[in-house]
C-alpha cells in the first residue's frame, strides 16, 4: 500500500510541478512585495493546514519576514503585508471570512485549496490561487471507498516551491 500511495504521491507532485509553475512564480512575487518592503508575510493554515504556517515560521529553513496569522489577529494586518491562506477546501469558512476581510481591505494573498463544485470561495478572492486538486483519497480502501487524502503534504511541496523562488527574488533585490 505504501508504494502506491509513494507513486500517487509523486504524481501529484508532477502535476503541481508542472501546472502551477507561473502561479508559484506570481505567488512568489506578491510575497516579495511585503518582504521587500517593511510588511509582513503572514501564513494562515486551517486545520491540518497548521502545518504551513508552522513550517514557515518555525522550520529548520524559515521564511524570511513570516509570522504565523490567526484568525483573531486578521483585523491587524496592513497594507504592506502580504498572506498565504492555506486551506483543505476553498469553501472553508474561516478561511474564507479571513479572505473577504482581506479582499476588502485591498490586501493581496494567495490561497491554497481544492476548489469545491458548488462554491465560489477562496479560488474567486485570492490574488494567486493554487488548486491542490485533492476531492478524493489517492487509494482504493478495501470497502470500496478511498483513503489518503495527502492535503498538507501537497500544500508544504507548494510553500516550498514558493519558499524557494521568493529566496531567490530576495537574493537578486539584495544585490
Amino acid at each position: 500500500m505504501l508504494k502506491m500511495f509513494s507513486t500517487q504521491l509523486s504524481g501529484l507532485f508532477k502535476r503541481l510541478q508542472e501546472h502551477e509553475d507561473f502561479a508559484i512564480e506570481d505567488g512568489a512575487r506578491l510575497l516579495a512585495q511585503a518582504a521587500a518592503g517593511h510588511g509582513t508575510i503572514y501564513v494562515f493554515g486551517a486545520a491540518e493546514m497548521g502545518a504551513i504556517p508552522l513550517e514557515a515560521v518555525f522550520g529548520a529553513e524559515p521564511m524570511k519576514h513570516a509570522a504565523v496569522l490567526t484568525a483573531d489577529q486578521a483585523e491587524a494586518v496592513t497594507a504592506a503585508d502580504r498572506v498565504l491562506i492555506a486551506t483543505r477546501h476553498s469553501n472553508d469558512p474561516e478561511a474564507v471570512a479571513i479572505a473577504q476581510n482581506l479582499a476588502e481591505k485591498g490586501i493581496p494573498f494567495i490561497g491554497f485549496s481544492t476548489v469545491q463544485d458548488d462554491s465560489s470561495g477562496l479560488e474567486s478572492l485570492a490574488d494567486v490561487h493554487i488548486d491542490l486538486k485533492l476531492a478524493k483519497g489517492m487509494l482504493p480502501s478495501e470497502t470500496g471507498g478511498r483513503i489518503g487524502l495527502p492535503t498538507s503534504m501537497a500544500a508544504l511541496f507548494l510553500y516550498y516551491g514558493i519558499k524557494f523562488t521568493l529566496d531567490e527574488i530576495l537574493s537578486e533585490y539584495d544585490e
